[in-house]
């Protein structure tokens, strides 16, 4: 006998997570034209959009928005490459432990990542390694590459090595089979999992916290700013920009992956 009550019930839960989820992320839009500056007096008192022209002329936060790009492309060329080259070997080789191995690569996203950065800022201490932007790079490319190397891994498991084959026996060297038929078929994983990692290491703040020294990406901004009381709306529309950067990425991401005979991620 089939119950009416409990799909009702089920779509209402669903709407209350997704308002659960989604709701203060509207807040902040909302907080980003009062014309209030201290307090969260709901609703606001009035509204303004003065406080984007104020974004648009602090240079530390310019600076700090150039900082958190510079980092995330590196660290997605990074991770482009060693991952791929990871899930390369991971798929194409067959030897004993290879689980074993691609759980350690895969290792790095599992952890807390209070725990990868306060490794990491011991390792760079260890070996006398100086905090700069290539600290936070190396940070990041770390669970940067684990996105990539999924996605990668994924796709190569359901590209039929008969092909390669067949191209390494009409002729072709290692690199013209991999330009002309591997490549085309891990595109798109590499497309996604790159925006990913892009997505992840821009709004990165722990792992970042420990590898940076003096320096400030924009979501380390933010967290500093978070205790200035007249800064909220500031902060208010830098976040706002902080979820255009990062969600554009992973919608992109997902709507590359979302089919199952093209997915490069799906069941990872």
């Amino acid at each position: 006998m089939r119950s009416d009550g409990s799909p009702l019930f089920l779509r209402i839960s669903a709407v209350a997570c997704i308002a659960f989820l989604h709701v203060p992320l509207l807040l902040i839009f909302l907080y980003a034209f009062t014309t209030e500056e201290k307090s969260f007096q709901f609703p606001p008192p009035g509204y303004t959009a003065k406080w984007f022209g104020v974004v648009w002329g602090r240079q530390d936060i310019w600076d700090a928005i150039g900082l958190s790009v510079k980092v995330a492309s590196i660290a997605t060329v990074l991770a482009l490459v060693l991952g791929t080259c990871a899930a390369a070997a991971v798929s194409r080789s067959k030897y004993f432990g290879r689980d074993y191995i691609s759980l350690l690569f895969i290792l790095p996203i599992a952890l807390p990542g209070i725990v990868t950065g306060i490794a990491l800022r011991s390792a760079f201490s260890i070996m006398d390694i100086p905090f700069s932007t290539w600290t936070i790079v190396l940070g990041h490319t770390t669970f940067c590459m684990v996105v990539v190397y999924n996605n990668v891994l994924a796709r190569f498991r359901r590209t039929s090595g008969s092909m390669i084959e067949a191209s390494m026996d009409l002729g072709a060297d290692g690199f013209q089979t991999f330009r002309y038929v591997v490549l085309p078929q891990i595109a798109s994983a590499l497309l996604a999992g790159g925006m990913l990692a892009f997505a992840l290491s821009f709004d990165e703040v722990i792992v970042t916290t420990f590898t940076a020294g003096q320096q400030s990406t924009l979501p380390i901004w933010m967290l500093n700013e978070l205790i200035r009381p007249r800064q909220r709306p500031i902060t208010n529309v830098v976040a706002i920009f902080v979820i255009a950067v990062t969600f554009v990425p992973i919608l992109a991401a997902y709507y590359l992956t979302r089919e199952g005979e093209h997915t490069g991620g799906t069941g990872k």
